[in-house]
């Protein structure tokens, strides 16, 4: 853990909006890491002379963050997980939200990770500080009502998908469609044989790329179901290659484990080129999904969340939807496979798997859909974002009559 550096002993001396600026901004994990550097990247486009400062990971130290904390502090998952975690997150916002009062940002930036997000904007909006929340929580999948609670937290929230600010509208927040930034990562058309030549992969061999998750509750949760997929699918392909992109070496640690050597290669991330390599993705839900529709390859989405936080999601009925990945939810219709819950099984997970390798027709199928898909959200997303921003504050100095652009 990065040690904080000393708090300024005169929290009152400055105001937001005088003088350089300063933008505090929270990631809670990878993908978060990932958005936040973008932003920042494109930010100081506008404000070169800008102090960036908060929660991030790698790439955003990389880009001028100066880290307080990293993101992995952050990184937790599911209602068992994060009430196991609750004392230590407590302490850490608590002590956060002290810090960024006293160093008075002129706008503060949450970068996903709703739970511990959005307890500090609505601390700082209450204080005076802009408030920018970057990454809807999934409104569109379960409880809408959130995005009130949202708004009385962000002035402002910045979306990835375009179902989105329509359901903010219902509820009078100000949202915004960005696009996301890995739609422009990723190129239009992806070069299988380049990827495959940069894994030292042959180009005659079938290949699957397998992602049990960025947690290492999820690997360890998936971890296994999945090893035992692959055996059950191994005597069916002849030739089969297996490659696991790891999210860190904690995650490679775990599915090492379960894995034993026997059918996966493991990379040290590299995730992006593994997919567009691979003839089939086999992956936990998610961002890997909405990854994997990028790339243009067919996927089989599996996925089990902890006993308890099924136990209440279904005791409650809190989900609204019954389409779990963002492909199918972006194209309104089950277009990729969803193995969810007890239908997370090797044997479910095998049959499917084989189905794409049997059916290449169905993958051709794929290719136009998942095109549209990709186009929609290419919008030069960190551009936009910045540019989201920018207005905000330039809003504050239309209303306060103060302030410097």
């Amino acid at each position: 853990m990065t040690t904080p550096p000393a708090v300024s002993s005169s929290p009152g001396s400055r105001a937001p909006g005088h003088g350089r600026k300063r933008i505090a901004l929270v990631a809670g994990e990878a993908s978060g890491d990932l958005l936040g550097a973008g932003l920042i990247a494109e930010l100081r486009k506008r404000w070169p002379e800008a102090e960036f400062a908060g929660i991030g990971g790698a790439r955003m130290r990389e880009e001028g963050l100066d880290a307080w904390h990293d993101c992995s502090e952050l990184a937790v998952m599911g209602l068992a997980e994060v009430l196991r975690h609750l004392p230590r997150l407590l302490r850490l916002r608590r002590r956060l939200v002290g810090r960024l009062l006293a160093w008075k940002p002129d706008v503060f930036i949450g970068i996903d990770a709703p739970d511990f997000n959005l307890g500090i904007e609505k601390r700082l909006k209450r204080a005076g500080i802009r408030t920018v929340h970057y990454v809807s929580p999934s409104v569109w999948a379960w409880r809408e009502k959130r995005a009130e609670k949202i708004g009385r937290s962000a002035d402002r929230v910045l979306c990835l998908f375009p179902m989105e600010p329509p359901i903010y509208a219902r509820h009078g927040v100000d949202a915004r469609f960005v696009g996301h930034p890995l739609a422009d990562a990723f190129p239009l058309v992806p070069d299988r044989a380049a990827a495959r030549d940069a894994l030292g992969l042959p180009h005659d061999v079938p290949v699957i790329a397998v992602l049990p998750g960025s947690r290492v509750g999820e690997v360890q949760r998936l971890g296994r179901i999945f090893v035992e997929a692959l055996g059950e699918l191994w005597p069916h392909v002849p030739g089969l290659r297996v490659v696991a992109p790891m999210a860190n070496e904690y995650c490679r640690e775990a599915f090492a484990a379960v894995n034993g050597g026997n059918f996966a290669d493991l990379l040290d991330g590299r995730a992006h080129e593994a997919m567009i390599a691979a003839d089939v993705v086999l992956l936990a839900s998610g961002t890997a999904a909405l990854e994997a529709m990028l790339a243009k390859r067919p996927m089989v989405v599996a996925y089990r969340i902890a006993p308890l936080t099924h136990w209440i999601v279904r005791t409650f009925g809190l989900l609204k939807t019954d389409r779990y990945s963002l492909p199918n939810a972006l194209a309104g219709e089950a277009v990729v496979p969803e193995l969810m819950q007890r239908d997370c099984t090797p044997e479910n997970i095998a049959a499917t798997l084989l189905h794409w390798f049997r059916h290449p027709q169905a993958i051709d199928a794929l290719a136009p859909r998942f095109r549209a898909l990709h186009e929609m959200l290419r919008r030069n997303a960190s551009a936009r974002a910045a540019d989201a921003v920018v207005e905000l504050l330039h809003s504050r100095k239309s209303e306060t009559g103060n302030g410097t652009s």
